[in-house]
């Protein structure tokens, strides 16, 4: 008998460490648009990633909680690093520039389908009947509330999706992807905040080329959007990158990655709430699709 099989059928700390995830990567999307009329992408990124490194450099010196990583986990970490912290946040904050946020979370939910396809095949997790109906079902509801969100026209949306836009999109999809499969091995062995961390900080050091142009930014940036910065600093990426990797020591990377489906209609809703951003009444429904699609997937 494994640990897993000691487990509840509900674990609750995972649950509401997954909750804490979705709905502060969900407040994301609205924040980096709120702010992206004052940074650039890059810089962006960087502040962002700046902020969450030394928020989570506190928590490690404080807890003092280190395992020495060996020559695969600091390529994993590495990985990890450059492509989910770097990478992706330069893509999506770009991205979010070109393309409306209804549209940006549609393409970006190919990540999670990658995710389960190849946890499936290099991870062992398998293809659980529920898993795959429940991807299915809720990357349907994800496609519906991006075309709706796509081609409904409201004073908020910055510009039609272009090439250069979707692109981007893409990019982020599989960086994220990429991050998730790097993480879930090396989380086996070495603390998630340690991990959370040391990605967090390699992603920092990768944008550091934007340093210039962050100056720039903040020298001229709002205090609203200076304390949206900051905002995306300490909540969706060193508090809800640190519950995420808790979730993941505690399930299968697939599963958890579906749950990001619940994102899309949760980042609408902020938008509604937030930006005046009203929702059409057919995105709302695939919000509806794309939460069942989450609860199906986590049926045994």
């Amino acid at each position: 008998m494994t640990d897993l099989d000691t487990r509840p059928a509900v674990d609750w700390l995972a649950l509401g460490a997954v909750t804490v995830t979705v709905i502060s990567w969900a407040s994301a999307f609205v924040a980096i648009r709120g702010v992206g009329e004052s940074f650039g992408a890059g810089p962006l990124a960087l502040g962002r990633l700046l902020i969450g490194s030394v928020a989570l450099g506190a928590i490690v010196l404080v807890r003092r909680q280190w395992v020495k990583p060996n020559r695969t986990q600091w390529l994993q970490i590495i990985s990890i690093g450059v492509f989910w912290f770097g990478i992706y946040n330069v893509a999506l904050n770009a991205a979010e520039q070109r393309v409306d946020a209804g549209t940006t979370s549609m393409i970006i939910q190919i990540g999670p389908i990658l995710v389960a396809l190849f946890a499936g095949l290099l991870l062992g997790e398998g293809f659980p009947k529920w898993l795959v109906i429940g991807a299915g079902i809720a990357f349907a509801g994800a496609v519906m509330v991006g075309v709706v969100t796509a081609v409904t026209t409201t004073s908020t949306t910055k510009t039609d999706a272009d090439f250069l836009g979707i692109a981007l999109c893409l990019v982020s999809a599989v960086t994220y992807a990429i991050g998730v499969l790097s993480q879930k091995p090396v989380l086996r062995t070495i603390p998630g905040l340690q991990v959370t961390w040391m990605a967090c900080t390699i992603g920092a050091v990768c944008t550091l080329p934007f340093a210039p142009a962050l100056l720039d930014d903040l020298g001229s940036a709002s205090a609203g959007a200076t304390g949206g910065l900051i905002y995306l600093g300490l909540v969706p990426t060193a508090l809800a990158f640190s519950t995420w990797a808790y979730a993941l020591t505690r399930m299968n990377a697939g599963k958890l990655g579906i749950t990001t489906y619940a994102v899309p209609p949760i980042t609408i809703t902020l938008a509604w709430l937030l930006l005046g951003e009203v929702p059409h009444y057919l995105a709302v429904v695939g919000g509806v699709i794309c939460l069942v699609g989450v609860g199906l997937s986590r049926r045994r």
